[in-house]
Parts: structure tokens; C-alpha cells; sequence
């Protein structure tokens, strides 16, 4: 199976986007794709064998659901390894580079909704987190 990759440089120092993208406090802030969507409660378990739960909802409570998987290699500011809710695999890499960490995430695609979608989905989710990471 192919793998769906999305990436985005950001203006900070790893130390700081690591600590953004595995705290809950942070994560909240930035795990979802539109202003109309919201992160209510964030759980994470920083450990091989953990997991997270990341609540995304709907602003107008339409619609909501936990977003999860269970950690499978985690080396601090390099890699995430996960295998999601529904089995499929995802990893996160991060890069120091001279123009700022560079995140990269390649994961399954799921079946229900086009590649594009899923790309475009995700990759708005990334540059929210770009976003905030940046303030």
C-alpha cells in the first residue's frame, strides 16, 4: 500500500515543535483543520505501547469523534512511529534544518474518503500547527 506524505518547515527550533506536538496543552490548540472544528480534550501517552486520544468536534456539535492510535517507536525530536485507531500506519519525522524543523508525516490512506482529500485534510491540519508553533 502507498503512503500519503504531507510536510511543512517551521519557523521555530525543534526542541519547541516537539514539545507542541506531543503535549496535550498545545495540542488543543491546533488538531483540527478549520475554524469550524475544535479539539476539545487531548490525551497523550508518550510511551511505546501508549496511546492518544485527540477529540475532534464539530464547533456547531454536529459531529465528533476520537481520533486515536498507539504509539509504536518513539525517538524524542526525530521520529513518531503510530498505528492508528483503524490499523493503519503513521509517521511523523522531525528535521532541524537552517530554515527551521521540517515535519514530515506519511500515513495509509483510508478507504472512505479520495487521496486528495485525505492529503489536502491532513496537510491543513499541519499548517494549523505551523500556525501555531509559530506565534
Amino acid at each position: 500500500m502507498s503512503f500519503i506524505t504531507i510536510h511543512a518547515t517551521i519557523n521555530a527550533p525543534i526542541n519547541k515543535v516537539w514539545q507542541y506536538w506531543t503535549t496535550e496543552e498545545h495540542i488543543v490548540n491546533w488538531n483540527f483543520a478549520s475554524p469550524d472544528w475544535y479539539c476539545p480534550h487531548a490525551k497523550n501517552n508518550l510511551i511505546k505501547g501508549g496511546e492518544f486520544h485527540y477529540a475532534m468536534a464539530a464547533k456547531d456539535n454536529s459531529l465528533s469523534f476520537d481520533f486515536w492510535g498507539t504509539y509504536q517507536q518513539i525517538i524524542t525530536g526525530k521520529i513518531i512511529e503510530i498505528v492508528l485507531g483503524d490499523g493503519r500506519k503513521l509517521t511523523v519525522s522531525f528535521e532541524q534544518t537552517e530554515l527551521g524543523t521540517i515535519i514530515t508525516e506519511a500515513f495509509e490512506p483510508e478507504q472512505e474518503n479520495s487521496i486528495e482529500l485525505q492529503q489536502k485534510g491532513w496537510q491543513m491540519i499541519l499548517d494549523n500547527f505551523k500556525n501555531y508553533s509559530e506565534i
